[in-house]
């Protein structure tokens, strides 16, 4: 049997630096697509299975952000009377969620939002519920190429409170909480699940480790708010038919607001960087 010291994952040189690099992906869309070196919106949001982008869309709430330099998505504006946000849909799983969230800190992204699905572990969990995410078992991969192995990873960002106070005005009852990160949904076992369950943790969901990693590691700040039901509601989950997700834009203008709440603890944009946040000529800052 391979001792650990020979399984790869777990053989990173975590302060060596990367032969490849964020900035140079961003650069390089920009040069082969003739973009304009704009920053992203302040606060930017994660929707991983894709149904609340879908809504809004449906709805003319949302437009292109035309400027977001990237491969592999696309990036909407939702916008409000007081300021505004990006949303990226369907980037599922913690490698591609962080793969976007790189991105989005050297292109001017101060806080990472991320809306996720997750399945019920905790039996004493409602269903429909939202969790937000205070901590995520490192049961993945993405997770060890930030930091050294542990069993679980916290929430680096003091923004927990703040989004439970927004959740707990939708008609879903919402907590906080631990999750337990997987790579393999179709691997969870009966006997995990009875673990992670006995040890407190309410959901199962495929991001949430990766992405608190990356911010540790790169000193960003991220959100998770997971959206629980049980497994044999899944179908309902990725049809975009729950009305929770509908009320989801009310959270814009308390997010998103240059004096908000959330703006105490924001840090800096990566230098270099234009502080026009938003398409030019559709939305500016009051404070620019």
């Amino acid at each position: 049997m391979e001792s650990s010291r020979e399984c790869p994952l777990l053989e990173h040189e975590l302060d060596s630096p990367s032969k490849f690099t964020p900035d140079e992906l961003v650069s390089a869309v920009r040069a082969a697509r003739g973009l304009p070196d704009v920053a992203v919106p302040e606060i930017c949001v994660l929707d991983f299975d894709g149904d609340l982008t879908d809504w809004l869309l449906r709805q003319g709430s949302a437009t292109d952000f035309e400027p977001w330099a990237c491969f592999h998505t696309k990036m909407y504006l939702l916008e409000t009377d007081e300021a505004c946000c990006g949303i990226i849909p369907r980037t599922i799983g913690g490698p591609y969620a962080v793969l976007i969230a790189e991105q989005l800190r050297v292109s001017g992204a101060r806080l990472i939002l991320g809306l996720t699905s997750a399945g019920r572990i905790s039996p004493s969990l409602p269903l429909p519920s939202f969790v937000i995410v205070t901590s995520a078992v490192r049961d993945e991969g993405t997770s060890f190429h930030y930091l050294p192995p542990a069993k679980k990873v916290d929430c680096p960002t003091p923004v927990v409170d703040l989004l439970l106070d927004e959740m707990s005005r939708l008609a879903s009852p919402a907590v906080k909480g631990s999750v337990w990160t997987t790579d393999a949904p179709y691997r969870e076992t009966a006997a995990q699940l009875q673990e992670y369950a006995a040890a407190g943790v309410l959901a199962v969901e495929m991001q949430a480790a990766s992405l608190f990693a990356f911010a540790i590691a790169r000193k960003a700040n991220v959100g998770i708010v997971a959206h629980v039901t049980a497994w044999e509601t899944e179908r309902a989950r990725f049809n975009g038919s729950w009305p929770t997700w509908q009320k989801i834009p009310s959270w814009a203008p308390s997010m998103c607001g240059t004096t908000g709440p959330y703006s105490t603890f924001l840090r800096p944009q990566p230098t270099g960087l234009p502080t026009q946040p938003c398409w030019p000529g559709r939305f500016q800052w009051a404070d620019t």
